[in-house]
């Protein structure tokens, strides 16, 4: 045997192996952390995963279901998470702690929260002198949005405890609800009950907002670019065809059933929650300043947030077209 036929002989088996050392580790890792058992409103994401959208992105996604002991901030923040979803007025409450994490897009443009009420409620001037549940996480979101816009008073609030049934016995009293969940259970035992979507009304909240840690823009800017881009593509999927995402949403959360999660999309369809908003010019997952200067002003207002706290420092628009801001 050649010199030569033995050095092509090495150098072939070399790039064999760094091809194949390459495809093995072809695929960025990220682990998405949700804020709630698997359900319709994380469906983007698991539609990403099930039909192969982000292995197209060159991703391989962990999305983990959160639920009500999990604090997905300090997951985070331990770097035991990736990318949480969350919420921009706990974002802003980061940064005035000096977190190092920023909201990166926004596939809900509207935060799914609201109040339901029974048919007596003509609109949400009828609730004064209503009894309203309210959760301590609502006491320290929208709550004092809702009291300083309806001149309501904080003697009105019980707290609610994830129990539609105190609602449901008394005609007097509404309850905080989202739009894709305990609307369904209502409107099946009082059809004429009424949900009230607080972003019609003024609310200027995102809803589940993507959010990483600074070190990860730093170091990774263009995996976490790609995980955006395919997140935002599975959510496009999933609202034209949610079968694969909800095959998977079931498999993990075998308590699931098809007509919450038909309920779930339905409400997101007709609410416009995904597509509507900025994202009609700007595009699914789209922040703009405008929005997160409103949330802001509002939660200085409402003494939630620090004035001095510096808002711009919260999110990233670096994913997206400057003309769509």
């Amino acid at each position: 045997m050649s010199f030569n036929f033995r050095c092509r002989t090495v150098a072939t088996s070399l790039l064999f192996a760094a091809t194949l050392t390459h495809f093995a580790h072809a695929n960025d890792k990220l682990v998405l952390q949700t804020t709630w058992v698997a359900q319709a409103e994380q469906g983007g994401y698991y539609q990403a995963v099930a039909t192969g959208i982000y292995k197209k992105y060159g991703l391989d996604v962990d999305v983990r279901a959160g639920g009500p002991q999990l604090n997905n901030m300090t997951l985070l923040l331990a770097k035991r998470a990736d990318v949480i979803v969350s919420y921009d007025l706990q974002v802003l409450k980061g940064i005035e702690q000096h977190f190092p994490l920023q909201a990166i897009a926004a596939p809900f443009q509207f935060d799914p929260q609201g109040l339901l009420t029974h048919g007596n409620v003509k609109n949400l001037d009828d609730l004064t002198g209503k009894t309203i549940l309210v959760s301590a996480s609502g006491q320290a979101s929208w709550w004092p949005w809702l009291k300083t816009k309806y001149h309501l008073k904080d003697s009105q609030v019980r707290p609610y405890t994830f129990n539609m049934q105190p609602f449901l016995a008394d005609k007097n009293t509404a309850q905080q609800a989202y739009a894709t969940s305990e609307v369904q259970q209502a409107k099946q035992a009082q059809p004429d009950s009424e949900f009230w979507l607080f972003a019609k009304y003024g609310y200027p909240a995102y809803g589940g907002i993507l959010v990483t840690r600074n070190d990860l823009l730093a170091e990774k800017p263009d995996v976490l670019k790609r995980f955006v881009e395919a997140s935002m593509e599975g959510w496009k999927s999933y609202l034209k065809n949610p079968a694969p995402g909800n095959a998977l949403i079931k498999k993990e959360n075998p308590q699931m059933t098809d007509a919450v999660l038909a309920f779930g999309i339905s409400q997101m369809k007709k609410l416009q929650l995904i597509e509507g908003g900025d994202a009609k010019t700007g595009g699914v997952g789209v922040m703009t300043d405008k929005r997160w200067e409103a949330t802001r002003n509002f939660m200085v207002n409402a003494g939630l947030l620090n004035p001095a706290t510096d808002w711009k420092a919260a999110y990233t628009t670096q994913f997206y077209p400057k003309n769509a801001m």
